[in-house]
């Protein structure tokens, strides 16, 4: 790429989403406390509303090489994973769990891909910030926006690239992965007491407290997206979980919907300011009604078009 800005328009009639049948990974029971079947809901409800979607590959063993372990992708494609580090990651590792987790990857790297071609480009799935390199953790099995992010390093696709991690819990598999590489900037804005306890240094990190509301959360979020931008990165992963929603039965903070739309929006609308394309993902969101949170996270589509 060169250093010339493109002016990056996000008001186009079609922005790409990208979605595969394997993002709900039926293994899961619906009273799991990871609600898996937001992802067909997401689906579902986009899908009603008119949207298409573009279908990824599954991401090659290779590519998940370029983040993690690779006796630890071989454990987990080949479910041999013990089950100490499974209750780790929350998940019995199934077939069905190792091939969501390589279509959610492949998911974000065609997402960026579509990014840097259209100006911003949405997986309907992805954000798994707590897989770090020896292995995964909190229902994040392989570090998708880590892989992603050293994939098209690695190729030569993007010189920079920064990522905004706005999920409601700290993203220290993201930090631990990419903290080594200069060319990545890593950014988390989350609630301090929430989990995990440990939280390794993102290039900046903004701890809010519990309860925080709409008002203190889009300051501190004008703050990261600033610092985020000046690393002048070809290309931004945003991390939209909808954990921090005062209903989000995980997040500890106390966003209201429109407080999340007008987070969704300042990120769009700085990124575009600075020419700079958008790979968005869903992230992380907790409720006993899977329905409920499905339509939060399609308030990131609605923001973006």
């Amino acid at each position: 790429m060169t250093g010339r800005r493109r002016e990056i328009r996000y008001l186009m009639p079609m922005l790409p989403l990208v979605h595969h049948p394997d993002y709900d990974a039926r293994t899961v029971p619906d009273d799991h406390r990871f609600p898996m079947r937001k992802y067909a809901l997401v689906a579902d409800m986009l899908r009603a509303a008119g949207r298409d979607f573009i279908e990824p590959l599954l991401a090659p063993e290779a590519w998940l090489h370029l983040a993690h372990d690779p006796a630890y992708v071989g454990a987990i494609l080949g479910q041999t994973l013990d089950a100490k580090a499974a209750r780790k990651i929350g998940f019995e590792i199934t077939p069905a769990i190792a091939r969501r987790s390589r279509a959610a990857v492949g998911g974000t790297c065609l997402a960026a891909r579509l990014a840097l071609e259209h100006g911003a480009a949405v997986n309907l799935a992805g954000g798994s910030h707590h897989a770090g390199p020896d292995g995964g953790a909190g229902f994040c099995v392989f570090n998708d926006v880590a892989v992603a992010a050293m994939l098209l390093l690695e190729e030569g696709a993007v010189r920079r690239v920064a990522v905004v991690d706005c999920d409601v819990h700290h993203g220290d598999g993201t930090a631990l992965i990419l903290g080594p590489e200069p060319r990545a900037f890593t950014a988390s804005l989350h609630c301090e007491q929430n989990w995990p306890r440990e939280k390794p240094p993102s290039d900046l990190d903004i701890g809010l407290p519990k309860g925080t509301g709409d008002a203190a959360y889009l300051a501190a979020l004008e703050t990261l997206m600033a610092e985020a931008l000046a690393s002048q990165p070809d290309l931004v992963f945003y991390n939209a979980g909808v954990d921090p929603h005062a209903d989000d039965r995980l997040g500890l903070l106390s966003l209201s919907d429109e407080g999340l739309a007008a987070r969704d929006r300042y990120v769009a609308a700085a990124c575009a300011s600075a020419g700079v394309p958008l790979c968005a993902v869903l992230g992380g969101g907790y409720s006993f009604d899977a329905s409920a949170v499905a339509r939060r996270h399609c308030g990131l589509v609605t923001a973006l078009v």
